[in-house]
């Protein structure tokens, strides 16, 4: 499926007639945030955006937004996986673990996210973008840090449905942040890079947890050790939602690294996306288009089929790779490859997708090699662990279709109302994929 044309078949909130059969509300009382940039610059030259122009703001928006987008997606992905590490750093015999207790444990994130996907997406519409979003990050952090007090499971699976809750809010937030700062031919690889920053939180989850397992072993510590790695993951995640708080815009209208002159041009530069850059307004129409387009339910069909997989291996890794034969602590540092397979998969997908214009076709390759890599582990002799660890960090790079489509809902579907609606559709279905794979997963044998 190229690019060119674009698998929704959306409009622009303003300026576009709609094609639902539904008529649309009077448009000068729902105008997008985009229209305030404008009033009383109609005919100015000034907001002209040349090549040069559009290459300086292009590296300005870059500079300013992609390092704090990237980084808070790491810690998004480390914080919810960080229960994988705490499995083999003795949460299980210190919470009394029985059974399949700890399969719920991993899903009750999901059933958090689940729950609360659809109303995060209303406020992130309705709220003011950037506020919103650094409110969730700082309130995540936190509940994180929560996880260290609990005391048996009960309290272990609210603080899972809470840190779910809260994270709902990171991949439709920063896809919409995404959308409204690019042009649609330069979405797919921001997403591609600042989703690769999973991996990334990966390899900075190994060597947090690998350092703290052997300094404690070494040294000794009042904490247990997979309490200290709850604290140090939470509070890293609370203070960078301080720094998104303090320094992310909410959009081109306040952004304070930019000239008014500027302001004005970073709209003007992605008005050929046709989705303005904010509306607050729920457009009921929007909301009809999103249900009954036949795509928004093939999307959400992807993602709840090739999540099943990743509901897990994302929480059932450190326990996978012990179960190759390697010890607890090894299985901590052992991890770190498959998040660099991650890095490299996604950002070159995201890289050629944009390049040839075709994400989809292109992303598939990663799904390719993640199924060879399930078919190491499935096939091989039990004895031989180097191969079926190779084939675990093999399917790390599956999630780059899943990456594309994301991509896509940022890049091509138009209207506020609607794009957060086929968002929440997709994310939703992300969930139960996971929640279903977290579940069917038996139990593994308990790190010795």
């Amino acid at each position: 499926m190229a690019d060119e044309k674009p698998p929704f078949a959306s409009i622009d909130d303003e300026k576009i007639p709609s094609r639902s059969t539904t008529s649309a509300p009077d448009p000068s009382q729902t105008a997008d945030d985009a229209l305030l940039v404008f009033q009383g610059h109609e005919n100015d030259e000034s907001l002209s955006v040349s090549p040069a122009d559009n290459a300086r703001l292009l590296r300005r928006i870059d500079l300013h937004l992609m390092p704090l987008l990237c980084v808070v997606y790491g810690l998004n992905y480390l914080d919810k996986t960080t229960l994988s590490y705490a499995s083999v750093m003795g949460i299980r015999k210190d919470i009394n673990l029985k059974g399949d207790d700890y399969q719920w444990l991993s899903s009750m994130f999901y059933f958090g996210y689940l729950a609360w996907e659809y109303p995060t997406n209303r406020l992130l519409q309705r709220l003011p973008l950037a506020k919103y979003s650094a409110f969730c990050v700082v309130m995540w952090g936190l509940v994180l840090c929560c996880m260290a007090a609990t005391k048996n499971y009960g309290g272990a699976l609210a603080v899972r449905f809470f840190l779910g809750v809260f994270e709902s809010a990171v991949t439709p937030g920063f896809a919409l942040f995404t959308s409204q700062w690019y042009t649609t031919a330069e979405q797919g690889k921001r997403v591609g890079i600042w989703f690769s920053f999973n991996g990334w939180g990966q390899i900075l989850g190994g060597l947090v947890a690998y350092a703290i397992a052997v300094g404690v072993r070494v040294h000794g510590s009042t904490i247990d050790p997979w309490k200290i790695v709850f604290l140090v993951t939470g509070l890293l995640t609370a203070f960078m939602g301080t720094l998104f708080l303090l320094f992310m815009p909410d959009n081109q209208l306040n952004a304070r690294w930019l000239s008014p002159l500027d302001r004005r041009r970073c709209v003007a530069r992605v008005r050929s996306n046709q989705q303005g850059i904010g509306n607050r307004h729920f457009k009921l129409y929007q909301l009809k288009e999103a249900l009954t387009d036949p795509l928004t339910w093939a999307f959400a069909f992807y993602a709840c089929a090739s999540d099943i997989p990743n509901g897990g291996l994302s929480n059932f890794f450190s326990q996978l790779i012990v179960s190759f034969g390697y010890t607890p602590e090894q299985s901590l540092l052992y991890g770190i490859p498959g998040g660099a397979v991650e890095v490299v998969a996604l950002v070159v997908s995201g890289y050629l997708g944009d390049r040839y214009r075709n994400r989809i076709l292109i992303s598939m390759g990663g799904l390719v090699i993640s199924i060879l890599g399930m078919i190491l582990i499935v096939a091989l002799p039990l004895h031989n662990n180097g191969g079926r660890l190779a084939g675990y960090y093999l399917t790390a790079a599956a999630p780059t279709p899943f990456v594309a489509l994301l991509s896509l809902i940022s890049s091509n579907v138009a209207g506020y109302t609607k794009k957060t609606t086929v968002a929440t559709v997709y994310l939703n279905s992300y969930c139960a994929g996971n929640i279903i794979g977290s579940s069917s997963i038996s139990s593994l044998p308990p790190p010795k």
